[in-house]
């Protein structure tokens, strides 16, 4: 069954000839009654015309956003175009918004000449700005044909004299980028920009590619390129531009109309020309709204509504389609059970819509659990609302309504917007001369440049580097996986090393001794652990799968493994130890709910250790609403209980009366007794002092532990712990959350007066921001002054704890309407009636606290919003604004994860290996610290545990971490290939850094695509990781490719293990075939051998190779 099944199901029968019947009537104006739901798209989709493509008029961008979405269901993506408003906010403010204008071109070019276009979806805000008339479109259109003759200087010509601007990478629409024989062009009309590679004057392909990555994604014969047209001051009203012939399909007409005069009588923002941002000339393009409101009533209207037919229901022609909206069940399924069976009694057939089959079968598993029959038919593929219709006798039911699931729908710009944000964080990543740079052997400098050499006649590059009194040293490009841009903590300079003192090597040595001291123990502890015995839990009851079902949001994949990891640990008889690491807002806490609920329904009791009181409590009502329907019961202990609850609690604990307790280090004191304690889930492990670890130890030994951290762990680290812990990492973002919506501004009375109004109106709550605690009165002050209704209560870290936690706790319970704070809201307070956060002088904060900042709004259905406000006429510095702009546009939660991870993940090892660890991290930098924290974990291993199993991965052993590689041969990237210098050095970078080989034929394929055809010496140059890897495989710890030779030189005599292993057998074994080629070589302690003929990397990689695959000696 098909969703257009069930629409030719809808409009058949006697109300669909009555529909037909009042579509060929020819009336002006037809009423539409009792579209619940969908029901609407369903009987739009029946206005469909060969000619002329209808306009359906939603009330606002959400409502226009699921027309949209449930019109593609139906027909299809090509057949439905959006055409939204040019401006983020309201026009009045003159933020343009790129690519809400590439949505709108596209919609105009599509009009008058794609004959598959059938709807075009739009609301009142977007019918109030002018468009272009069709000449001035055509005029501005470039188009372009595979194989038609071209010339490049033309086509560049043409570009520029359309007010595209010429970039070295195109990110943003009005951009265009020249290389050699390859034109990126992003032009107005296309979500995504076109690559044209040209042959001589001739047109060779045509793609689409992604901005994000910079690759293509299809081919295309043809396209059309339009310049920004938006801007024209000429423009007209659409209803001048479209066909007088066009229908109607409008949810509220008067509605629209007044909306639209409203918009055009308000004046430009004041405090946006104070502030000198936006388009001041916005409000020309604003529409005459009188003109309009004549000319609207001459086009043909069909008004859909949801509501039923009035009494007197004499005004023309009606079809009254009697559909009621799906009845809301909040998850309840004994609701559900009753009213499904009462429909199918009465003769309805259900239908079901998911985009996912294992709702339905989740579905069918809890009705046969329950021992319902209720039979329903699945439909692949979902709209937004459900609707049941009395005429046909079906109920056509949403399982997101079901599951009371929030819905998302997804505009094409969404892809558009993605570019940006690639750019902001290229930017941010990106090298530049002055930028502090650390050198695995040499310590911190200062990078002074690419530089070219000549070596034997030969070009090579080289990276310069600064250190303490202006001494220098020059990097091959096969060295820099050595070097890492330095990460510290935000605003804090590093000291320059000084070469040859030896004190950088001081710090490595004191580093990796702390880090093996740290990792032997965790090591042992683990294997210590795999010895015991503990609880086989038993497999999943149907409460448990009722209880999954009913998650409100969709299970990321991510999400799915780790709760599969974690329900697989506990029904295994050895104690669990799983560390579960998510960004806020991931569903950690929901995988926690998912194993205390195991835990029950075999009967044993669960502990939740939780840092503060305030989280204490939150978690408390998160368990409690979560399990509210099963039969467990949820309690907590905190400061914030009298002595005499918390002497009832205990007592009720003991007895066995309470499933799952929640608490702070209250929890694991003498006085509280456990009847059956099952599980331990540890909340935010890294902020709880050493006594309280140490009681955790003991108790972990043969309970089962469920650990979460907000503080993602990167992956080196994983891999790194691998053989001390497990690990589940949960980094995909949640899927259907609301994107946050962002706004940079100057700090004004306008603003913050807006934003309090509208979120005090849907009767929420707002969190200020000021990262001082000085400001927080003035603020107090002028939003007393604005808003003289708002109850404000102030909340800092210098307040004694129990003050500011029960300032929390009033605020949480909404005796307060707004909360100003310092960022100690940053850490973990979840509070879902919170859904706009203002944060003062954003620019002063790191991209991380930033995302995490604003990660605390945005937890529920509700839209929320972010401003970032920063003092008005105050230039900002350039990274402070690519930082604003980066969070600006990640605007869905995860979005960004990546940028905000930089700092976090400072933190983030810090936390994991114990505070001291951070002042390491601030002398070596971050990536340098990961480094030797590899390096301490893989020496442990192959000296003191060699014997034992201590990972139980199958790769194989590495006896040498590191592999320098020299050459005196031609290997680069010319600089006629890739022009930028910054570019040059990020994709050295990443060549250096490619350990498998499926990444490098990604990356070959990537300069393919990008830049055309490898040259020679590139080609040489992508051999070099290769080598790397083999040679570190065979205990290489240096090549060198000189005069036609290759030198190979191994781990010094400490490393046992490895003139002991098959490896270095299989290097004799060679040497012993080959006596003329060989030569062996030792210098001061170090043995090496000589391999003569070898002129190129590809036989160098040919050598080592054979090397591998012998046998043994």
């Amino acid at each position: 069954m098909t969703l257009q099944d069930i629409a030719a199901r809808f409009t058949s029968g006697a109300r669909g000839i009555a529909f037909d019947k009042a579509v060929k009537s020819g009336a002006d104006r037809v009423n539409l009654y009792s579209l619940a739901g969908s029901a609407a798209a369903v009987a739009i989709k029946k206005l469909e015309s060969d000619s002329i493509p209808v306009i359906v008029v939603g009330d606002s961008l959400d409502d226009a956003g699921y027309l949209y979405h449930d019109l593609c269901r139906l027909a299809s993506e090509d057949a439905v175009a959006i055409f939204p408003s040019a401006y983020k906010r309201d026009i009045k403010y003159g933020q343009v918004d790129p690519p809400s204008q590439i949505l709108r071109t596209e919609a105009l070019n599509r009009w008058h000449d794609d004959p598959t276009l059938k709807f075009v979806v739009t609301y009142p805000e977007a019918l109030a700005e002018k468009v272009a008339p069709r000449k001035v479109i055509s005029d501005h259109t470039l188009r372009l044909k595979k194989g038609s003759e071209t010339s490049l200087p033309k086509t560049v010509e043409w570009l520029r004299l359309n007010g595209f601007t010429e970039v070295d990478y195109v990110y943003e629409p009005g951009h265009f980028a020249n290389r050699g024989s390859i034109l990126d062009i992003y032009g107005y009309s296309n979500e995504l920009p076109f690559r044209i590679d040209f042959f001589g004057d001739e047109i060779d392909s045509i793609r689409v590619f992604n901005t994000s990555t910079q690759l293509s994604e299809q081919k295309l014969e043809e396209i059309a390129v339009t310049s920004n047209v938006a801007n024209a001051a000429a423009g007209e009203s659409l209803l001048d531009f479209i066909s007088p012939q066009t229908i109607f399909a409008v949810r509220d007409a008067d509605y629209t109309l007044s909306r639209i005069a409203a918009v055009a009588a308000e004046s430009f923002s004041d405090s946006a020309l104070i502030a000198d941002e936006g388009d001041s000339n916005a409000m020309r393009n604003v529409v005459d709204s009188e003109a309009f409101s004549a000319k609207f009533p001459t086009f043909r209207q069909f008004r859909f509504t949801a509501a039923p037919p009035p009494e007197n229901s004499l005004c023309g022609v009606s079809v009254d389609f009697r559909c009621s909206p799906q009845a809301i069940y909040h998850k309840n399924f004994d609701l559900i059970s009753e009213s499904f069976k009462k429909m199918l009694a009465d003769g309805y057939s259900l239908y079901i819509l998911s985009d996912s089959d294992k709702q339905f079968d989740r579905l069918k598993a809890i009705f046969a659990d329950r021992g319902d029959n209720i039979t329903f038919t699945p439909v692949n593929g979902t709209v937004h609302e459900g609707f049941v219709d009395h005429v046909q006798k079906m109920c056509v039911l949403t399982d997101h309504q079901i599951f009371d699931r929030f819905h998302k729908y997804n505009l094409k710009s969404d892809r558009a917007r993605s570019g940006k944000l690639a750019l902001s964080l290229k930017e941010l990543s990106a090298i530049e001369p002055g930028d502090y740079i650390v050198h695995v052997d040499h310590g911190v400098g200062k990078f002074a440049g690419l530089l070219r050499t000549d070596v034997n006649g030969r070009t090579q590059e080289m990276i310069k580097l600064v250190y303490a009194n202006n001494d220098t040293i020059f990097v091959s490009i096969h060295a820099l996986h050595k070097l890492a841009k330095y990460r510290g903590k935000e605003g804090v300079e590093p000291r320059i090393n000084k070469l040859g003192s030896g004190a950088w090597n001081k710090v490595k040595e004191r580093t990796k001794s702390k880090l093996k001291d740290i990792a032997r123990d965790l090591i042992k502890l683990y294997a210590a652990r795999k010895q015991e015995k503990g609880f086989g839990f038993s497999p999943d009851s149907y409460m448990q799968q009722e209880l999954e079902a009913s998650f409100i949001y969709e299970d990321t994949p991510d999400q799915l493994t780790a709760t599969q990891a974690v329900k697989a640990d506990m029904e295994s008889d050895k104690p669990m130890d799983r560390l579960i690491c998510g960004d806020v807002g991931f569903g950690k806490t929901e995988i926690a709910i998912r194993a205390a609920f195991k835990a029950a329904t075999d009967s044993k009791q669960t502990a939740v250790l939780v840092p503060t009181t305030v989280l204490a409590y939150q978690h408390y009502n998160t368990f409690k609403n979560r399990l509210k329907d099963f039969p467990v019961r949820v309690d907590y202990i905190s400061r914030a209980r009298t002595p005499k609850q918390v002497k009832q609690v205990l007592g009720d604990l003991a007895d066995g009366k309470i499933d799952i307790l929640i608490g702070t280090h209250k929890l694991i004191g003498s006085s509280v007794k456990f009847k059956d304690l099952g599980l331990l889930v540890v909340d935010e492990e890294q902020k709880f002092g050493v006594a309280v670890k140490e009681k955790l130890k003991q108790m972990k030994t043969n309970v089962d532990t469920l650990t979460m951290s907000a503080t993602p762990i990167p992956r080196t680290l994983q891999f790194s712990l691998m053989g001390a812990r497990d690990l589940s990492a949960i980094t995909t973002p949640p899927a259907n959350r609301y994107p946050i919506v962002t706004s940079v501004n100057a700090l004004n009375d306008d603003i913050i007066a807006e934003a309090l109004n509208f979120e005090m109106s849907r009767n929420g709550q707002v969190f200020i921001v000021n990262p001082r605690i000085e400001g927080l009165h003035e603020l107090e002050a002028m939003v007393k002054r604005l808003v003289p209704d708002a109850r404000t209560i102030i909340g800092h870290g210098q307040m004694p704890p129990e003050k500011l936690e029960k300032a929390i706790i009033d605020f949480a319970n909404h005796d307060y309407d707004v909360l100003l704070a310092t960022t100690i809201i940053e850490s973990g307070i979840d509070m879902p009636n919170v859904n706009t956060i203002i944060i003062n002088n954003a620019q002063n904060f790191g991209l991380s606290e930033l995302h995490q900042l604003r990660g605390r709004v945005g937890r529920s259905s509700r839209k929320a919003f972010c401003y970032l406000l920063v003092p008005p006429h105050v230039p900002l510095s350039p990274t402070a604004r690519r930082r604003l702009q980066a969070i600006e546009g990640f605007s869905d939660l995860g979005s960004g994860i990546h940028i905000a991870m930089q700092d976090l993940d400072i933190r983030g090892a810090g936390n994991l290996l114990g505070a001291e660890q951070s002042g390491f991290i601030a002398d070596l930098g971050y990536e340098t610290y990961q480094k030797i924290l590899h390096e301490a974990v893989t020496e442990l291993r192959n000296e003191e545990f060699a014997g034992e199993d201590v990972n139980d991965s199958e790769q194989e052993q590495e006896y040498a971490t590191d592999c320098v590689i020299e050459s005196d041969m031609e290997l680069l990237l010319p600089s006629d290939y890739v022009p930028q210098e910054s570019e040059r050095i990020a994709l050295y970078q990443e060549l250096d850094s490619i350990e498998r080989e499926l990444d490098l034929q990604a990356f070959k394929s990537r300069l393919l695509d990008r830049f055309g055809k490898i040259p020679a010496v590139t080609a040489e140059l992508l051999r070099i990781p290769r080598l790397r890897r083999l040679a570190r495989l065979l205990g290489i710890e240096k090549v060198a490719l000189k005069q036609g030779s290759m030198f190979i030189y191994f781990v010094d005599d400490s490393n046992k293990a490895y003139y002991q292993s098959p490896m270095f057998g299989r290097i004799l074994h060679y040497l012993q075939d080959n006596p003329r080629r060989c030569r062996i070589r030792e210098k001061n302690g170090r043995r090496s051998f000589a391999i003569s003929d070898v002129k190129k990397v590809e036989e160098a990689v040919a050598v080592l190779d054979s090397i591998h695959s012998l046998n043994a000696l």
